[in-house]
């Protein structure tokens, strides 16, 4: 469902509550891409895209060409970013060649924009190919996750499999299900929502396919171009008005990254071959509550910004005309008893995680969001 669909039909919700009619505006807008089902035929946009070089170097002088699969998304754009920054060619992967050469104005000549879908064998195994070092960041709606996410991640790890090429895997953290303490990656795994077992069984599949893979877990993303995500639509209420929607508690203290440092973080693990084979935990800057966002963001916008939950209750109304909504549903449990993660392996064995303060990090997100 479009956004303007989606306000169209969020504004109409009247609800009732203690026998008074309340109205709520909750702008929720889909969470994660849509679309993600589309097909475009696989080709660079540039001349040709790079064979495997045989001059790459790494951190330590071997220089790599890294593919990102899903460039366009919030964590595949600043993964293209990071890798850049570097000094790394990178094959960015996406469906919409017209979003990538958007992108690529920002990313440099270093990126070589290649349109195709993973959803495509033949897309996936072309382009692996071509690089040294795989990301796989791609996501899709939630009501589309079976059986495409499957597929997805089946595509890419046999063409790795066959082409014997390192895997580096995005993950979120619904695979940990509830947490009573902060959550290190020797914690049991015990998804009790539908979304969680997957993701589980996903992680297994990893695991078992033969292939060196590094999976990192990352709590809820925010930051510039940080689009479809739970903080990115608070944010945009917060440039236009005064009284605006968080879902969850607002006094609750969750965890969120700032997805330029788990960029940067993830690179600096892919670049190391003793951190394969593991799984890693990728923390943000400690947590931050709903009415302390509200606070930083109005000093940033000098203006007072009151901000009122979305409950679970609201979400399954909307579910009830919208399948998306359906199916976040069951995931507010983190909205109620949030997982926080503990990055200590990754600072006792690579070093410090870049950790953006709060502060800091929502300014930039509104800066950018405003230009």
């Amino acid at each position: 469902m479009l956004k303007k669909e989606w306000n169209h039909l969020l504004m109409a919700c009247k609800i009732k509550a203690e026998g008074k009619q309340m109205g709520y505006s909750i702008f929720i807008a889909r969470l994660l891409p849509l679309g993600g089902l589309m097909s475009i035929p696989l080709r660079s946009i540039t001349a040709s895209a790079p064979k495997s070089p045989s001059n790459k170097k790494d951190r330590s002088g071997t220089m790599k060409t890294a593919i990102v699969f899903g460039a366009t998304g919030g964590m595949g754009n600043a993964l293209v970013e990071a890798l850049v920054k570097r000094g790394i060619s990178v094959i960015a992967f996406a469906r919409s060649e017209h979003v990538l050469l958007e992108k690529q104005k920002n990313w440099g000549a270093l990126a070589i924009p290649m349109v195709g879908d993973a959803m495509k064998q033949e897309d996936v195994k072309e382009a692996v190919r071509k690089a040294d070092l795989i990301f796989h960041s791609i996501n899709i709606p939630y009501q589309h996750w079976e059986p495409n996410l499957k597929i997805i991640l089946s595509n890419i790890l046999e063409s790795c499999r066959i082409e014997n090429k390192p895997f580096i895997y995005v993950d979120n953290i619904y695979s940990y299900g509830i947490q009573e303490h902060k959550t290190t990656e020797s914690a049991r795994k015990n998804p009790h929502t539908k979304k969680g077992k997957l993701r589980f069984k996903l992680l297994e599949q990893i695991e078992q396919s033969g292939v060196q893979y590094l999976v990192a877990h990352f709590p809820d993303f925010y930051g510039p171009n940080a689009g479809n995500t739970l903080l990115h639509f608070t944010f945009q209420q917060m440039l236009k008005k005064n009284t605006v929607f968080y879902v969850g508690d607002t006094s609750i203290q969750r965890e969120f990254i700032y997805i330029k440092d788990g960029a940067e973080a993830l690179v600096e693990l892919s670049l190391r071959e003793d951190s394969f084979g593991q799984t890693w935990n990728i923390p943000g800057a400690g947590t931050i509550s709903g009415q302390e966002i509200a606070k930083i963001a109005g000093e940033y916008l000098k203006k007072e910004i009151r901000i009122k939950p979305i409950y679970k209750w609201m979400i399954q109304l909307v579910g009830l005309f919208d399948p998306f909504m359906r199916e976040y549903a069951e995931m507010m449990y983190l909205n109620e008893k949030p997982v926080i993660l503990d990055g200590s392996k990754y600072e006792r064995l690579i070093g410090p995680i870049p950790r953006t303060p709060y502060k800091i990090g929502i300014k930039e997100t509104l800066k950018q969001m405003k230009s």
